[in-house]
Order: C-alpha cells, then sequence, then structure tokens
C-alpha cells in the first residue's frame, strides 16, 4: 500500500515539473504579473482536478462493481495511452519556450477562474486521469470511491506544492532555464521514463 502510493507521489512529482501548458501558463504569469498571480492561477488549475477526480471515482468505481474484465480493459487501454504520451514526448522539441510577449494582464480572480476553466474543459485531463489512476489503486478492501479520491488530493497536493514553488521561483527558473539548454533534455527524458515505467507498472 505504501510502496504504491509513494510510487504515485515520486510520478507525480516528475510529470509535474516536466515542461507542459500548466506549469508553463504559470510561469508566464508569474513572471510577468507578479507571484501573487501565478499562485492564483495554481489553485485555479488545480481546483479543477477535483472536478476530474470526481468523475472518474464514480464512473470507474462502477465499472468495477460491474464487470472485473471491463476493469482490466480500462487498464490495458491506460498502459497504452501511456505509451503514447511517451512517443508523442520523445517525438517533441526538448526546447522550453517561455512567451512573456503579449501576456494579457489580469486580475488574481480571473487569472483563478481561467485556470480552474482551462482544466475542467481540458478532456485531455480527463482521458490522463483515466489512464493514470487506476494502475494505482492501493488497498483491496478500501472503498474504490474513497481510493480514487485518496489519490485525487494526493496529486491535487504535490501539483500544488510543486506548482507553487514554480511561481514563487518564476524569475530565477526563468534564467536557469535561458542560461542552461540541457534541462529541457533532461525533463523531456525523464517524462518519457515516467510514462513507460507506469505503463509497465499498470499492465504488470
Amino acid at each position: 500500500m505504501l510502496e504504491t502510493l509513494l510510487s504515485f507521489v515520486l510520478a507525480t512529482s516528475i510529470l509535474a515539473i516536466s515542461p507542459g501548458p500548466d506549469n508553463i501558463f504559470v510561469l508566464t504569469q508569474s513572471i510577468v504579473n507578479g507571484k501573487k498571480y501565478g499562485i492564483a492561477t495554481v489553485f485555479g488549475l488545480i481546483s479543477g482536478c477535483l472536478v476530474h477526480t470526481t468523475l472518474l471515482a464514480f464512473g470507474v468505481s462502477a465499472i468495477i462493481k460491474e464487470s472485473e474484465n471491463l476493469f482490466i480493459g480500462i487498464k490495458i487501454f491506460g498502459a497504452i495511452y501511456l505509451l503514447y504520451l511517451a512517443y508523442k514526448v520523445y517525438k517533441s522539441d526538448a526546447t522550453i519556450a517561455l512567451s512573456e510577449e503579449n501576456v494579457e494582464k489580469k486580475t488574481t480572480k480571473q487569472l483563478f477562474k481561467q485556470g480552474f476553466i482551462m482544466n475542467v474543459l481540458n478532456p485531455k485531463v480527463s482521458i490522463f486521469f483515466l489512464a493514470f489512476f487506476p494502475g494505482f489503486l492501493f488497498s483491496d478492501t478500501l472503498n474504490t470511491i474513497l481510493q480514487f479520491y485518496v489519490l485525487g488530493f494526493i496529486f491535487m497536493f504535490v501539483s500544488l506544492i510543486i506548482f507553487s514553488t514554480l511561481a514563487v521561483l518564476a524569475g530565477a527558473i526563468s534564467e536557469t532555464i535561458k542560461t542552461n539548454k540541457n534541462i529541457g533534455f533532461y525533463l523531456k527524458w525523464a517524462q518519457v521514463l515516467v510514462f513507460v515505467l507506469i505503463a509497465i507498472f499498470i499492465l504488470m
């Protein structure tokens, strides 16, 4: 149980650190508008994860009750989808692009709302949760809905800590990215490795 949860925390941490639309958006807002605005964006994004967790918890838990074979099918789909994501990252450019031009000035409330909507209305987040979470169910006795919520809150907490750190240290991180071109390369391969390892973990 503990080993599974620690693996989940490690995987979530690496994926949260790796460059993506969400953390790049947080960094950009923090650099242009200030730390407070970046953190408001973070809270919006993280709040949206609660919606996806709820949909996943009740949807997949119902499927588990109906058919064990169907749940195995979901896990196989998840592994294939994660391998597909690994391939997409492998084919992508390792350069981290921080575009600070034409960033619109917004209030913290507007940025919170934008972060929330960005997350909730992104179907890729739902698909990712469906692929990622079922392989980390950690108990044969606990209710599966509760387990999905535990995983969801761990995911949100870890992402909140990492994204908030990115917002607070945005200036220094931006300078480091500009001066060290290898960072994108290392993060890219870390992301590929995590996706592949999680896919193998799910299948086994």
